[in-house]
């Protein structure tokens, strides 16, 4: 159930991971500390300073505009713009940026970027560049470290200096002398579904903020366990999941609180970097020295170097892809993928077959050492299981799970985290059932 991707076994350039992206077409994009990856489920892609137009190998921001295209901040060499073929690269002596660092980035409703430097913010729609600092706008403070744009337009621009809002015209600055805001350094900022936006402080606590009200919430008023807020997650309930540097994880239903650290829950860690929420509610947060911990709202679950594929326990960011897969980067651990009955990696369609009936084909290579690729035909749109089982019958990968279109379909199957022998996959679409054998040799 676990796929580890590392430099001595994949693609990845780096084991360092500083950001996870899936776009519509579920590739991975990975930003490490050697450069850009990505993984369409059976190729790795690498881009680097010595084989694309990336300026620099450490990637610290990834965003995709509607077209496509993919926004890469890097630490020293600027922002990159990268349609698939062609790179374009924005630097402080080639355009408007104010600095080569970029900490993170934000595509509005009419593809205008919006980019955070240390020295200001950058506007670029694509022709023009307009610079926003402290000395030309109503920003409080040049570092800026987190951008959000709502549902109306509205640019949330966390920095070192308070909270600015900007419509476009106007700015609105919202720091701790003139507003409820608790603390000026703003680490983290979520919309909800009614619209409020909540601001995660170092040393502040949280806020909320309506538009027009502010309440804040801290160690002293409320069940948070600590004031310094890394990360806040908002599940399909409309609770606010809110991690924090030294208190754990706090469950908020704009009511109650609950808290959840390692004195009374399974959490094994309380500082937390990361919390991701998958379509069944359940809470995959990250720690910044124990691991990953999967909460269901009942049981916990905690997965590190000892008892799974994590080969670090330091998680920097969680993605997750259509399959349910969990895309876990860690600090020198490289990748790990992980889906509780095992991990679906992506179905390659083939083009110029019309099958006119179901069949499953050897796969190939035969015997194989480490991935081989396995085809199918279904004559007709079908939910497809394709599972692999060793000899005593106990499932060891589901390769397909979903509704397939009708065509000839390709899947690779990672044998890496096996032992050498005889495995058996399973198809079954309708009333169709057949298996086949393979041979895994290391």
């Amino acid at each position: 159930t676990w796929i580890r991707y590392n430099t001595s076994n994949s693609g990845l350039p780096s084991n360092d991971i500083n950001r996870i992206l899936v776009d519509m077409q579920d590739n991975k994009w990975i930003g490490t500390r050697g450069g850009l990856v990505k993984f369409d489920g059976t190729m790795w892609a690498i881009q680097n300073t010595s084989n694309s137009g990336l300026p620099d190998n450490t990637i610290l921001s990834i965003a995709i505009d509607r077209q496509g295209n993919k926004w890469i901040g890097t630490y020293y060499g600027g922002v990159a713009r990268f349609d698939g073929i062609n790179w374009t690269v924005y630097n402080t002596r080639n355009s408007g940026l104010p600095n080569n660092e970029i900490r993170s980035i934000a595509v509005d409703g009419q593809g205008n970027k919006w980019i955070g430097t240390p020295y200001g913010v950058a506007k670029f729609d694509g022709t023009n560049w307009v610079v926003y600092n402290t000395l030309n706008s109503g920003l409080p403070d040049n570092r800026v470290r987190v951008i959000a744009i709502d549902e109306e337009g509205n640019k949330w621009i966390g920095t070192d200096g308070g909270l600015a809002r900007f419509n476009d015209t106007n700015w609105v600055v919202y720091n701790t002398t003139n507003s409820g805001l608790p603390g000026n350094q703003v680490y983290a900022i979520a919309v909800d579904r009614q619209g409020n936006k909540w601001i995660g402080t170092s040393g502040g606590g949280l806020a909320k903020f309506d538009g027009t009200n502010w309440v804040v919430y801290n160690t002293t008023n409320s069940g948070l366990p600590s004031n310094y807020i890394r990360s806040i997650a908002i599940d399909g309930q409309g609770n606010k999941w809110i991690g924090t540097l030294g208190g754990g994880v706090a469950r908020f239903d704009s009511t109650n609180w609950t808290v959840y650290n390692t004195t009374n829950s399974g959490l094994p860690e309380n500082r937390i970097y990361a919390i991701a929420i998958d379509e069944q509610g359940n809470k995959w947060i990250g720690t910044s020295s124990r691991g990953v911990a999967k909460f269901d709202n009942v049981r916990w679950t905690v997965y590190n170097t000892s008892n799974s594929g994590l080969s670090s326990d330091e998680i920097l960011s969680i993605a997750i892809d259509r399959q349910g897969n969990k895309w876990i980067g860690t600090g020198q651990g490289g990748v790990a993928v992980y889906r509780e009955g095992g991990v679906i990696l992506e179905v390659e369609k083939v083009t110029g077959v019309i099958p006119d009936k179901y069949a499953l084909h050897q796969n190939y290579p035969n015997p194989f050492n480490t991935t081989t690729t396995i085809e199918f035909d279904i004559p007709m749109r079908s939910r497809v299981k394709l599972y692999v089982y060793d000899v005593l019958g106990r499932i060891v990968s589901v390769l397909v799970d979903e509704e397939l279109e009708a065509g000839r379909h390709r899947v690779k199957f990672d044998a890496s985290g096996l032992t050498s022998g005889v495995y058996i996959y399973r198809l079954e679409a309708q009333d169709f059932v057949n298996v086949k054998k393979m041979v895994f040799v290391k």
